[in-house]
């Protein structure tokens, strides 16, 4: 999946700054994590339901689905 922008796309828009990147595996929309306090991956699943991110941070290898609440291995 191609990210959809070099940081998190709605942080970017707005000024803002974040604190992990969440890449949904759907679209390629990039999102901040919960940690930061806009969590735009959060708000992007909640707008368009896909249900599945992983982690952009470097040396990170792991999945999470909103749906079921779990973390997935890497594939």
């Amino acid at each position: 999946m191609t990210p959809s922008a070099n940081g998190c796309e709605d942080c970017l828009a707005i000024g803002d700054l974040w604190v992990h990147l969440r890449l949904c595996l759907t679209c390629g929309h990039v999102g901040c994590c919960d940690s930061s306090k806009n969590r735009h991956a959060t708000k992007h699943y909640r707008s368009a339901g896909h249900p599945v991110v992983s982690s952009l941070e470097p040396g990170e290898e792991w999945a999470w689905c909103y749906v079921d609440q779990v973390a997935l291995a890497p594939a």
